[in-house]
């Protein structure tokens, strides 16, 4: 089967959007007060929720517990009307694992878990609606739960997609339908400010003379999440900080 043209000749993609263009991101910190942290972010139609628990002691068997470091658990699950059709396993199944396993590897690069010996930091996300960069989203928040929880971090953690179109495009933050319709995608979760990689996944391989701008393409979209992230958390910061009373200046009658 041919491989749909994902840019038409205006230089737009399916979606309207340009070539180096994100998705409109929404987000919103502490939507939940039962867990020390929680975000829901909307990337797209990508609707996430991410909650974290923690630091507390290791449930369980004890054996688990890491003299030097805490424990940092993963959980991946996603809503049974997330998609257009039931999802039987929500949550448990191989796929589910694998994402777990690619969140947990993405956040022990940032989180400072030799501040936490013998102790355990717990991250959940569902997936309420996906259309795609499923993984990336719930990266992204998590990054604000984390931060919300108060958990001590080098840096923020934020992901984003990449894909080639019409043969020697690259395409940010790849929709649903521009991974279903077009070539291989790269899932990228980086820490930005340093320039490092966390995690990096290709869905099929790319040709060597494409890989460096599809990278880096995955990259860019890092930095420009990164910062829309960042004014999230300082808005988040500047509201709570106005809701205790900080910066006001304390009146006393003479």
């Amino acid at each position: 089967m041919a491989r749909m043209d994902l840019i038409s000749f205006k230089g737009l993609r399916l979606d309207g959007r340009r070539a180096n263009e994100l998705r409109q991101i929404r987000c919103k910190m502490g939507v939940f007060s039962q867990p020390d942290g929680s975000a829901y972010l909307e990337q797209g139609n990508t609707k996430v929720l991410a909650a974290v628990y923690g630091p507390h002691e290791i449930r369980g068997s004890r054996s688990k517990a890491l003299h030097d470091k805490a424990l940092v658990n993963c959980q991946y699950s996603m809503a049974t009307f997330s998609t257009g059709e039931r999802k039987r396993r929500p949550r448990g199944d191989r796929k589910s694992q694998e994402m777990s396993m690619h969140l947990r590897q993405a956040f022990q690069a940032a989180i400072r878990v030799e501040v936490y010996p013998r102790s355990q930091i717990d991250i959940f996300v569902e997936v309420l609606q996906a259309d795609g960069g499923n993984y990336c989203a719930c990266v992204n928040a998590a990054t604000l739960a984390l931060v919300d929880a108060g958990i001590p971090m080098t840096e923020y953690v934020v992901a984003c997609t990449a894909s080639l179109a019409n043969g020697d495009v690259p395409l940010v933050d790849v929709s649903n339908l521009e991974e279903n319709s077009g070539g291989p995608n790269l899932t990228v979760a980086a820490l930005p400010l340093s320039g490092q990689v966390a995690l990096m996944e290709m869905s099929q391989r790319f040709h060597l003379d494409h890989l460096p701008k599809v990278v880096e393409c995955a990259l860019q979209g890092c930095r420009d999440i990164h910062q829309i992230l960042d004014q999230a958390v300082r808005r988040h910061t500047e509201m709570s900080g106005s809701a205790l009373g900080w910066g006001n200046r304390a009146q006393v009658d003479l």
